[in-house]
């Protein structure tokens, strides 16, 4: 279990503003039942354990002697930096389940859709599950190597947990799919043939034009035909 160290902090409102100077990042812990703590936790430790564990993976928050059980609940982000501004922990109870979304982690996406130039669309990216706080995965595999032809399909009902783990989705929620090659990416195909041929090639093309007949050459014509 990944772990990072907090402090208890009395800085609150826009007097937090000095903390971040200082490297460290504003933070609350609360749970069911438990009053709210005003926390403050490294920003540099944060990035590192946020990278690794995600939103839905256990993490152990020491607050000097004591060691709890939390999980990253909710981030706030600058808006022009996307740095970190807060962070949510949430307390968890280890004998009750709790509901997360975890991200899908999709592999064999070089081999979908291969065998007849299909395309590899993916419809969900994570996915809500239910779980003890110990049994949360941080992310789901998702094997997509076996979708091959158009309308090959993989739902929510054919994804495999681990032990202890229900995915709350519906069953039948798509999860990915292989569609038809696009008429615009077929253009791009035939584009790219044609990049490819010879100067001397492109000379012997026949170009048909439509030909602008002038006054006299009508006047003419019609001479002619009279």
């Amino acid at each position: 279990m990944e772990s990072i160290i907090a402090e208890p902090r009395t800085v609150v409102g826009k007097a937090v503003k000095s903390l971040r100077k200082r490297g460290m990042l504003p933070a609350v812990v609360y749970g069911k039942g438990k009053d709210a703590l005003a926390i403050s936790v490294l920003q540099s430790e944060f990035l590192k354990l946020w990278k690794s564990a995600g939103e839905s993976s256990l993490v152990s928050l020491k607050i000097g002697k004591e060691e709890k059980n939390a999980l990253i609940h909710d981030v706030s982000f600058d808006p022009i930096k996307s740095t970190p501004t807060h962070v949510d922990f949430y307390l968890v109870d280890m004998t009750h389940e709790v509901e997360v979304d975890v991200p899908i982690e999709f592999i064999g996406d070089e081999e979908a859709g291969k065998a007849s130039g299909g395309i590899l669309l993916k419809i969900l990216h994570e996915l809500k599950i239910k779980a003890l706080p110990q049994n949360l995965p941080h992310t789901i595999v998702v094997d997509v190597s076996t979708l091959q032809n158009p309308k090959d399909s993989i739902l929510v009902k054919d994804i495999k947990t681990t032990p202890g783990v229900v995915i709350i989705n519906d069953v039948g929620d798509l999860v990915a799919i292989i569609e038809e090659a696009r008429a615009s990416e077929a253009e791009e195909v035939i584009s790219t043939d044609v990049a490819g041929i010879s100067a001397e090639a492109i000379k012997n093309i026949e170009v048909v034009k439509e030909k602008k007949i002038s006054k006299e050459d009508a006047e003419s014509a019609g001479s002619e035909e009279k």
